[in-house]
């Protein structure tokens, strides 16, 4: 099987199971991130745990990137803490920028978006739940001052 139709695989599998899709009733801060593009839609909803790290939930409606990305983007993140996922966000941009190979201990799954680099359009369709993560985290107050 070739490289490229394991992505589209994985992708695919996201998109119909989505992991972790639901909103959490109980939340210290929540966003509404909108691609105008084509129309994605996410709700993405944070608290902080005891230990340091964030709880996430979300919501989503758009195209199958997007919420292939917003399932993935649950499995590398939820639980981590606030350094942890902004490094896979921070890794997701670069690969999409084609600055940084894919790296499966970072991002799991989310190395089959690399693809997506190929479609510049396409590009904000997998960005947005994590750009939303990052944004919700940073409200919460879980973003550590240096």
């Amino acid at each position: 099987m070739k490289l490229e139709n394991m992505y589209q695989e994985i992708i695919l599998d996201h998109y119909k199971r989505p992991h972790g899709k639901g909103l959490n009733e109980e939340f210290q801060a929540e966003v509404h991130h909108v691609n105008p593009t084509c129309g994605d839609e996410i709700t993405l909803r944070v608290s902080g745990n005891e230990d340091g790290t964030i709880s996430v939930s979300y919501d989503n409606q758009g195209c199958s990137i997007s919420q292939a990305s917003a399932s993935i983007m649950f499995d590398q993140i939820n639980n981590l803490n606030f350094e942890h996922g902004e490094g896979a966000v921070e890794h997701l941009v670069a690969m999409l920028q084609r600055a940084e190979d894919p790296n499966e201990d970072v991002l799991g799954d989310g190395i089959a978006l690399v693809g997506v680099a190929q479609y510049p359009a396409r590009v904000k369709c997998a960005l947005l739940p994590w750009m939303a993560w990052k944004d919700a985290a940073i409200q919460a107050g879980m973003k550590k001052e240096k």
